[in-house]
């Protein structure tokens, strides 16, 4: 039984694992076409990645557009989340229902929707065109995270703060906000992680200044190279590199 359990265990990581090591291993091939047989081992391609002002611009916009919609989808999510969850509003559960809809829309939908409300208010094709359309598919996620954070147990606290004197915007900054800051943080990692891979709104409502998934399926459309698995592979090195070091200088703290 336990030799059925470690083999599924393996094959579940393998199928996980197998195509993000391919990925990597064929980036450091020395020839152009990153199929097999394996030649190498070369650092040629992460060169010209380094080293292309395109693919460098596209990286700088999709991490300004990932950053930018995910705080906003927050602050905007957990205005919502708190307006519902600590006041009786009339129509309470329809707002819910209207906020969270967007999840259950396809974001090629979204994506021509943002298009034709744009261009009948005569909005142009930019980032920010790219990135309020980030905004409009991560708050409904944001909202749901937050909100379902905001228990009885913080209710309690937040009348005790008011009756220690405190006025609502220190309740919500200095006593709200931290006891809420793990959904907080996994609400905007999240958004920023679905951010950043999101292509088809990008595609739809970017011109000239585009974000790295534009870019990479502009370079695909010519074919396969092992440029693009070393795109692939400074993206993965680098979120690895960053959830590595926040398990080790922020949660690995906390533990302790």
């Amino acid at each position: 039984m336990r030799t059925l359990q470690w083999g599924y265990l393996f094959l579940a990581f393998a199928f996980i694992y197998l195509p993000v090591a391919s990925l990597v291993l064929f980036s450091f091939k020395d020839g152009s076409l990153p199929l097999p047989p394996f030649e190498g081992p070369t650092l040629r391609w992460y060169g010209e990645v380094l080293g292309d002002r395109r693919l460098m611009a596209a990286l700088g916009h999709s991490l300004m557009v990932a950053v930018g919609s995910s705080l906003t989808a927050c602050v905007l999510g957990f205005l919502a989340a708190y307006g519902l969850a600590r006041h009786v509003l009339p129509g309470s559960l329809w707002l819910r229902g209207l906020l969270i809809a967007p999840m259950t829309v396809s974001y090629l939908i979204v994506g021509l929707g943002l298009l034709i409300v744009f261009n009948q208010l005569g909005i142009g094709l930019s980032l920010w065109a790219a990135g309020i359309g980030h905004v409009v598919i991560n708050l409904p996620l944001c909202f749901a995270i937050i909100y379902a954070s905001m228990g009885a147990q913080q209710q309690n606290i937040e009348r005790a703060a008011r009756d220690l004197g405190a006025n609502e915007a220190r309740v919500i900054t200095q006593v709200t906000v931290p006891m809420l800051a793990p959904a907080i943080l996994a609400a905007f990692f999240l958004a920023m992680t679905l951010s950043w891979d999101e292509f088809v709104i990008a595609f739809l409502l970017t011109r000239f200044e585009v974000t790295l998934p534009v870019e990479i399926w502009s370079l695909l459309r010519s074919g396969l190279s092992s440029k693009t698995n070393a795109i692939g592979s400074i993206v993965f090195l680098g979120s690895a590199a960053i959830v590595l070091l926040l398990e080790l200088f922020i949660f690995g703290r906390r533990r302790s």
